[in-house]
């Protein structure tokens, strides 16, 4: 039976030293940034190969279209992109429960480029983080849960 953690979210430390409740894996959450990846990258691929001489304008325009994709996505009320979606996930707030909000998502997909600055240590943090965090889902205050167990809406 899935536990609703919608109201009150699990805060006290698992007593034996784990996470404050589930949370997605490594895996789990590799597939869902390479789905999203590929959802935002192939279509302004495919233009920019199309057009060669707007290549630049093309790339700037991807760029807000990867932000307004995750703000948009990760910060409403279902905390799920796509990838999340086809894979069972959702961003969740640590403090709070439920959606962290655009600005919140704002400040994740920030720390997603902080993340990806030192050979990706930020992603693989959560490997050895007690919460499962990465650099990004500390910034934010969030952490990444199966559905199941955190359900939408």
């Amino acid at each position: 039976m899935a536990t609703d953690y919608a109201s009150s979210p699990p805060t006290d430390p698992a007593p034996t030293g784990g996470a404050s409740g589930p949370r997605a894996g490594f895996w789990r959450r590799l597939g869902a940034l390479l789905i999203d990846g590929l959802i935002i990258s192939v279509p302004f691929g495919v233009l920019a190969a199309v057009l060669p001489d707007a290549a630049v304008a093309i790339q700037l325009i991807s760029i807000v279209a990867g932000i307004a994709y995750y703000v948009a996505l990760e910060g409403g009320p279902n905390g799920q992109t796509v990838g999340k979606m086809a894979l069972g996930i959702r961003v969740y707030d640590l403090r709070q429960g439920g959606s962290i909000g655009y600005g919140m998502a704002f400040i994740r997909y920030i720390g997603r480029i902080v993340s990806s600055i030192v050979l990706f240590l930020g992603y693989f943090w959560m490997l050895w983080d007690r919460e499962k965090q990465t650099w990004h889902d500390k910034l934010a205050g969030s952490v990444v849960v199966p559905v199941r167990d955190y359900p939408v809406g």
